[in-house]
């Protein structure tokens, strides 16, 4: 038996996408590691066994295990970022492939995003700051935005980059600069066509590592404040015909910066090490967990066929975490929200504004999380997590056999 496995989070993002991630690597024979959305804005942290810990940006959190990352076309790539990002690990470069078709992130569209946010003042949509947007907007008026493959091409780059430049306003670093950086990529990392993402698939069981989570999907999610990227299991079922689908999730919502949160709760007593007030995200907002917005992400992500609950020991060192099964808008109670027709950012916005006045209408405290979840969820739990390390996880079903 060979199944590929799809991890997506089924919230805000952070709910421990990369430690499921690496927990997979660790008890199976895994091909590969393939990111399937988003770029050097994700933050999945891994804690190895004897302590050693990583917050994954663009490699996949198998890396830690000799797990070779893939950076599939539908990936954002910031060489710059990711060149920092090998330095803290070692420089494992011969783990890694990028699909030359994936779109190639600069220092002109990092700097665009980050003027466009502080423009908005205290209307902050809570973007990331790494210029991911700015790359896929750029991309959606330009033909020949620049890609990866051409860091095999400098004269092609050259002409990209300059095109960036001019259309989103220079900043600090100078094109001479970034052309010679961007090629120095291309002579160290591999860049492959997209047959290499069937080579993968063929050799062996892989893992596909989403981004961020549904709750903050472009098209899905509480707009505007989402990400440019499609966060559910689109991206992967475009790549592969067959695959199980793992949805992540804590036994507390939460999320970063702007936007609604209905059982937001910063009362509860949760201290999060990796986590923090970001400048370009915000605040680290805490909450109880939202079986509402998590059973409309399992819907409009095309359902799930297994769960991982993160943070089992949240409830034990936290008294007055709840679960909250509906919601109080305008005098209504709701226990669900109805998806709206594809692509339709209008209908998404007027969610937005109905959840910003919505209040918890049930919090319940469970007596097995696991169970409560499950159910509310429809879905089994598949992996219980108690801890940041694999061997804080324990695999209530099989997932892959090795």
């Amino acid at each position: 038996m060979r199944e590929h496995i799809a991890v997506v989070d089924l919230g805000y993002g952070d709910a421990g996408k990369g430690t499921v991630v690496d927990a997979l690597c660790a008890s199976n024979k895994i091909k590969a590691v393939l990111r399937f959305n988003g770029g050097a804005q994700a933050g999945h942290n891994v804690v190895t066994e004897d302590g050693r810990h990583h917050t994954f940006a663009q490699f996949g959190s198998g890396t830690l295990r000799g797990v070779p990352t893939h950076l599939t076309r539908f990936c954002v790539v910031d060489p710059l970022a990711l060149a920092a990002e090998a330095r803290a690990l070692g420089n494992p470069y011969h783990l890694l492939t990028v699909d030359g078709d994936a779109l190639l992130a600069t220092p002109w569209h990092r700097a665009a995003n980050r003027r466009r946010e502080l423009a908005r003042g205290t209307h902050r949509h809570g973007s990331c700051g790494m210029g991911i947007g700015e790359t896929m907007a750029y991309a959606l008026r330009v033909p020949d935005a620049p890609r990866i493959a051409d860091t095999l091409r400098p004269a092609t780059l050259r002409r990209r980059l300059a095109g960036v430049r001019d259309a989103l306003g220079d900043c600090e670093y100078p094109l001479d600069d970034v052309v010679d950086a961007f090629t120095a990529f291309a002579r160290t990392v591999r860049v492959v066509d997209s047959t290499h993402t069937d080579r993968l698939l063929a050799e062996g069981p892989c893992v596909f590592e989403g981004a961020q989570g549904v709750l903050l999907d472009e098209w899905y999610g509480w707009h505007p404040h989402t990400t440019w990227s499609t966060t559910t299991f689109d991206n992967v079922a475009a790549l592969c015909p067959s695959f199980r689908r793992i949805g992540v999730v804590r036994t507390y919502t939460t999320r970063h910066g702007a936007g609604p949160f209905v059982t937001e709760a910063p009362d509860l007593d949760l201290p999060e090490p990796h986590n923090g007030r970001d400048a370009w995200q915000g605040t680290f907002r805490i909450g109880h967990f939202d079986a509402v917005a998590h059973r409309y992400a399992v819907e409009v992500a095309g359902g799930v066929d297994g769960l991982g609950v993160t943070h089992l020991d949240a409830p034990e060192r936290c008294p007055g975490l709840r679960v909250c099964r509906s919601y109080r808008i305008d005098g209504e109670l709701w226990d669900r929200i109805a998806p709206g027709p594809p692509r339709d950012l209008v209908h998404q916005e007027r969610i937005t504004n109905r959840l910003l006045r919505a209040r918890p209408g049930d919090l319940h405290r469970p007596e097995d999380w696991s169970a409560e979840i499950s159910d509310l969820l429809g879905a089994p739990v598949i992996l219980e997590s108690r801890g940041p390390r694999s061997v804080d996880k324990t695999f209530t079903a099989v997932p892959v056999v090795a």
